[in-house]
Formats: structure tokens, sequence, C-alpha cells
């Protein structure tokens, strides 16, 4: 990938963003940029921060299959956790079959040498959501190989009937399962975290487990569950330090309880599993945010992450780390409506999630500019107002980050790879190889 930089990448934004506009200045933007430095370290400091148990990546934070296989090369990174059933088959399909990936990158990509439409498969990806999909379960079902390489996740036997009713056990190779346990809190204030499996409790969890290794064509692997409420929450939210105390509070709590639950649960569906002599697999949990608590249960073997990677500024907001700005997109100045105002062409990226400010992209550079209450980030154009406006002109560029990690990738055909003061590459978002998956 490349080497791992002893200080943090960006640290210093005054030699960091003027740097990215120097090694653009041939590109006409809006245009994206992974910095291998930044890439490196935030990949580094996951692995390190896991105490060595193996990271399964998360696509959805990436969405650009050339970062995938070379995060997967690195050590301490094993699998994907996908979001859609299409994506998890399009990923583990051999290269010659999915179509040319990253050849744009085959110079200087992420990877070094850049990865190939000859390059290596990903024959371990994991579907972190429920799937409706009926051809793409159609195709999993005819093809053994895939079937061998994809787990479904499922959370009701009505899932599994959507899988018999599509592809019969008879006709079929057997369905990797995967279920969920939901790892959200139930505390005073009610139920906290996000609303995904309704298996809340050990019961619950092997009751199912046992349906499924009575039921012929499916073949229980693995167990997940994601803490939102302590993995995806920031701990130091800027200038709130009563949320901040209640934040930490909650996350307290709910990470005692989990532990404990998720410990009872584990050991029931495990008794499930080995009594019909198909051990689990894997026992996945946490996310980017969560890596030092969830790597401390016995119970769990895998943790997920995937954001970390490329650090969008929704951890700004954590304590325990500070990513690397490995991703980053500049927009340039389109008009001057004042002399006050800078307008930037585009700019209304903007996150999913409870709508709010922090949902919007993040103005970096040039510093001291701020977007306008009564607009925002538009569709079409961003009008900018500060200090640093007046010092703009038509063509400039303005640097941003998105609030999230993946969901940049879903603006851009392609990243432009920086590596030191140069751009030495191109890496082919999904959207750039004509994906669009979600």
């Amino acid at each position: 990938m490349s080497d791992v930089p002893s200080a943090r990448p960006g640290a210093g934004a005054a030699a960091h963003w003027p740097r990215l506009t120097a090694a653009t200045a041939h590109l006409d933007p809006p245009l994206g940029v992974i910095d291998r430095a930044a890439l490196a370290y935030n990949a580094a400091d996951l692995v390190r921060r896991a105490g060595g148990m193996p990271i399964r990546v998360a696509s959805k934070s990436i969405r650009v299959r050339g970062i995938l296989e070379a995060v997967l090369a690195q050590p301490g990174f094993a699998g994907v956790l996908a979001y859609t059933l299409p994506e998890a088959l399009w990923l583990a399909s051999p290269r010659a079959a999915a179509g040319t990936a990253s050849a744009r990158a085959s110079r200087g990509g992420a990877g070094g040498d850049g990865a190939s439409a000859g390059g290596s498969d990903i024959d371990d990806v994991v579907l972190g959501y429920p799937t409706t999909d009926r051809a793409a379960i159609a195709r999993l079902a005819a093809d053994a190989q895939l079937s061998a390489r994809v787990t479904l996740m499922i959370d009701d036997v009505a899932h599994l009937d959507l899988i018999d009713a599509v592809t019969p056990p008879s006709a079929r190779a057997s369905i990797r399962i995967a279920i969920e346990l939901d790892a959200s809190w139930r505390g005073p204030l009610g139920h906290l975290g996000v609303r995904r499996s309704p298996l809340h409790s050990p019961e619950q969890l092997a009751a199912l487990a046992r349906i499924v290794t009575e039921r012929a064509g499916f073949t229980l692997v693995g167990v997940m569950a994601y803490e939102a409420q302590i993995a995806g929450l920031g701990d130091a939210p800027t200038g709130r330090p009563v949320r901040a105390l209640l934040v930490r509070g909650i996350q307290r709590q709910s990470r005692a309880e989990l532990r404990d639950r998720r410990a009872r649960a584990i050991a029931a569906v495990s008794a499930v599993a080995d009594a019909v002599g198909t051990p689990l697999q894997f026992v996945n949990g946490g996310g980017t945010g969560s890596l030092e608590s969830t790597s401390a249960e016995a119970a769990v073997t895998e943790l997920a992450a995937g954001s970390g990677l490329m650090g969008p500024h929704l951890f700004d907001t954590y304590r325990a780390f500070t990513p690397a700005p490995a991703a980053s997109f500049a927009l340039p100045v389109a008009r001057r409506p004042t002399d006050d105002i800078a307008t930037l062409l585009g700019g209304g990226w903007i996150a999913s999630g409870p709508p709010g400010p922090d949902r919007l992209p993040q103005v970096v550079w040039p510093e001291g500019l701020r977007m306008l209450g009564t607009e925002a980030a538009g569709e079409v154009q961003t009008p900018l107002r500060g200090p640093a406006a007046r010092t703009l002109h038509v063509g400039d560029r303005v640097w941003l980050r998105h609030t999230k990690a993946g969901e940049l990738s879903e603006h851009l055909d392609a990243f432009h790879v920086l590596d030191g003061d140069t751009v030495t590459g191109e890496l082919p978002t999904y959207r750039g190889e004509g994906k669009a998956f979600l």
C-alpha cells in the first residue's frame, strides 16, 4: 500500500492542503483525492487498535475495489463485509467474470503495483444485511464457487423461506448463513442504537440458529452484532460538554451489558452449531469507533471497520483515535456574487443519517470559510462566506471532507491517488466501474 508514516498525515493543515492543491493543479475539479500515506497510516492504526484481532473491511465505507484489495493485502485484515448481495457477488466473482476493475490504477494505485484485470479474487464476503433480491439469490444458489465465498445474513425465518422459494434446497449448493444479534442497549432511556435485528436475547438467537441447522440447504457459519451506539457515536461532540458526558455514560453501561449478553448468546449458538458438527467459523462485532472494546471480548473472533480507513470528519468527535484525512475532495469557485462570498460548483454531498449540520461536508481549506445558513450545501452551487472568501478568484479550488466515507464515492468516477507531492494514478469507484448497488 505505502510505507506507514510515523506522524499522522494532514495534522498540519497549512502544509497538507496546499500540497494537494499543487499536486492536482493540472486537474479540473470537482475531483477526489486518496492520499496513500494517510490511507496506510489509517490502516496501520486500525490494526494497532484491534489488538491482534482480524478486521473485516466494511465495503460500504469504501466503494472502491482497488482500495479494498490493497487493504486486504495488508496483515491484520481478512474478508469483506458487503452491503448488498449483487455487490457481494461482484466482489467474489473471478476477475475475468466480474469485469475489469482497477485498470486505471495499474500504475501507482493504492496497492503500489496496482490491480489489473487478472488480479487476485476476494474470496470471503459476508453480507452485512439481509437480502430480498431474488435474481441475486438465484445466481448465488446456482454457482458453487460463489456459494462457498459469500455468506448471507438473516434475522428471521422469512429470510430462509424466501431463499427456498427462489431455489429449493435440492437444486442448489448449501447456502452459508450468519445470524445477526441486536446489539442495541435497552436502558432507562429506552432503546439506544440502530433498529437492525429483532433477535435481542441469547434464547432468540439460539432458537433461530436451531432452525437453520434443521433445514436442508443451509449451513450456519457465523454471528454478527454491531453496537452502533458505541462504534458510531462520537463521545466528544464539539461545544457540547453535557452531551459528551451523557454519551460516555451510556456507552460505558452499554459496553458492560453487551459484553455479558453477547457472550451468553454466542455460547448458546455455538452449542447448537457444535451439536450438528458445524462449529461457528466467525463472530463479527464492532466498528471503527469500538475496536478496542469489542476486541477485548472473548466471544468475538473478528471486527468490522471501513470508515476509519478514509478518515471522514465524523471521527473528529471521537476521543480515542484521530484518523488522517485519506479521502478529500475539491470543488471550484465558479462565481463571486459579492466581495465576501465565493460560490462553489456543487457541494451538496450530504451524508445519510439524522438531518443536521454534522451531515454537511466540512470546508477545510482555505481556512476561514463557512456555508450560509440560508443555503448550506446546494445541489449545484454552495456559497461560502468568511475572510478567505475575499481572496478567492473564479477557478480557485476549495477542499472539503465528507461526513462519512463510502458515500463520497457515489459522487466520483475515480479518486486521484496522491503519493507524496505527486498524483500517480487513479482508482475507479464503484460508480466509475458502472456499479450503483444502493
